[in-house]
């Protein structure tokens, strides 16, 4: 027989504020994205700067990710359905792997720019007016940073993860193409501003590459971590009416992770006894996992011996 159950919390959220705080952090990185497009349109269009083009393109893809982020997080949380049994968490991995793309393809941009400006080379002009506007994205950037990562924390969002991964990269930028306007300007350097611009969007490339990785590794069902795989084992094993647990099975789909098992327990046991042995143990496991759900079959101890005779 088998037994499973889940609350569906995140952490030690319920699902509802959990779900409310995903929605606020995915919704308010759109609204930042938005702010920050028109900002820097107006300080590159002033300026010239290559650089400054390039966090006003990484803006434009935040903007495009973070829609996707948006939608993806929003079809997430639907309940399991009669043709999604398991819930819709892989939303968020696959808007991960959109980010990733996204990002990809605005380092391509850049380089290319980039390596333009290099070979024609064009001075910077205006570029107060440019810093101002980059202090003021750091400003705001590292607002909404402070405000994924707490999110983070309480709900484990991949998608909100990802998003907060490339505008923490965002203020890594700004303050590069402020160093990068500075020398420009004021040591004459005039190839500062693209060679600025080729690393970041080296750096870009980088963070594209993590997305993507963590991303294919939820689609592809990856285990937890060995960490966690043996604490379930522990916990399994230390009911005084479990002999031995095998065939540990894990994986995650978005904030959920899906644990399965087999526990082997006295052959003489009734089936009410086993039945409540594995309901201790999978609230017990549920306790130190509390966004699993987890599902338990029962075997009488030595079945697996018996089965090979037989064989």
């Amino acid at each position: 027989m088998t037994t499973g159950g889940g609350n569906g919390s995140a952490h030690t959220l319920s699902e509802d504020r959990a779900n409310r705080l995903k929605r606020l952090a995915a919704g308010a990185s759109v609204t930042v994205a938005a702010v920050l497009i028109a900002a820097k349109t107006g300080a590159w269009i002033v300026t010239g700067s290559v650089s400054l083009l390039s966090t006003l393109l990484d803006s434009l893809l935040d903007l495009a990710a973070s829609v996707v982020n948006f939608i993806a997080i929003r079809q997430a949380m639907q309940p399991p359905d009669r043709e999604h049994r398991f819930g819709h968490g892989k939303a968020e991995p696959l808007a991960g792997l959109a980010q990733a793309a996204f990002v990809a393809g605005s380092a391509a941009f850049l380089l290319f720019e980039a390596v333009q400006r290099l070979a024609e080379p064009v001075a910077v002009k205006n570029s107060n007016f440019g810093i101002a506007v980059m202090v003021f994205s750091i400003v705001l950037t590292l607002a909404l940073v402070l405000f994924q990562r707490f999110v983070i924390r309480r709900t484990g969002s991949v998608a909100i993860s990802a998003d907060s991964l490339h505008y923490s990269a965002d203020l890594l930028v700004n303050v590069s193409v402020i160093i990068a306007l500075l020398l420009s300007v004021h040591m004459g350097w005039t190839a500062a501003d693209p060679i600025f611009a080729i690393a970041i969007a080296l750096f870009i490339v980088y963070g594209a590459w993590g997305i993507f990785k963590s991303s294919l590794k939820l689609l592809m069902d990856t285990e937890l971590p060995e960490d966690d795989r043996a604490r379930i084992r522990a916990i399994a094993v230390s009911h005084p009416g479990v002999i031995s647990v095998h065939d540990i099975r894990t994986r995650s789909s978005g904030t959920k992770a899906f644990i399965q098992f087999h526990l082997e327990m006295d052959g003489n046991l009734t089936l009410i006894d086993a039945h409540i042995i594995s309901e201790t143990v999978m609230d017990e496991v549920e306790r130190a996992f509390p966004n699993a759900e987890v599902l338990i079959h029962e075997d009488p101890y030595g079945i697996e011996e018996k089965r090979a005779v037989f064989e």
